[in-house]
């Protein structure tokens, strides 16, 4: 059964400012919808609406039939975000970060051992027991997204997943997202850079003065 995740009217404003205008959408499983748009266009403030870190003005954000702000246990269990700023717990360990994850999501079972295939994968192995905060930008983006892939998920959220990543990383994160699509995840990411959207968009949105547009 597919999942569906379904944007109802969404809309912010700060004060008289509108940062997005109301929009509706459904994202299709398995394929990653891009956005794109000039800095301070929205798509942070899109992203944020979405996964319940900014509350929106109006509207509704719903996975799966649970809503963000009714049903907010299960909706966090199917979605997850990456922000551009990953922010961490000053006193874990990039291990220690996993470990609290994978526990609060009941995934222990095997822990070890997916752990260390991820931060491998992500080039991070050896930094495992450093804190996070001692990272580099690129690093801290990685690890964002290791946090992310260790638990289970049916949506994910990007922030300009490659705004801090070198050749390296963002022919892993590309790879990375086409495992994800072949596996049936439904995938929003915000860039600016348009080879990475032409290579990756299955659909393209596009934000200005927080308007959405479908291209």
């Amino acid at each position: 059964m597919k999942s569906k995740f379904i944007i109802s009217e969404l809309s912010k404003k700060y004060d008289s400012f509108l940062a997005l205008a109301p929009v509706s959408l459904e994202l299709d499983t398995g394929k990653i919808t891009t956005l794109c748009g000039p800095n301070g266009s929205g798509k942070t403030t899109f992203l944020s609406c979405l996964s319940g870190l900014i509350r929106p003005t109006s509207g509704a954000v719903s996975v799966d039939g649970f809503d963000l702000y009714k049903n907010e246990v299960e909706f966090h269990r199917r979605v997850v975000f990456v922000p551009d700023v990953p922010h961490f717990y000053l006193e874990l360990t990039a291990w220690e970060h996993l470990q609290f994850v994978a526990m609060a999501n009941g995934i222990i079972e095997d822990f070890d051992q997916r752990a260390k295939a991820l931060l491998e994968k992500l080039d991070l192995w050896e930094a495992r027991n450093l804190f996070p905060h001692n990272y580099s930008r690129g690093m801290r983006l990685k690890m964002g997204l290791a946090l992310a892939l260790i638990r289970p998920f049916t949506v994910i959220l990007l922030d300009e997943p490659t705004s801090a990543l070198d050749s390296t990383g963002v022919e892993m994160l590309i790879n990375e997202l086409c495992l994800l699509r072949e596996q049936e995840k439904t995938i929003l990411l915000s860039s600016h850079d348009s080879v990475f959207i032409n290579q990756l968009g299955d659909n393209k949105l596009k934000i200005h003065h927080g308007l959405i547009e479908i291209e």
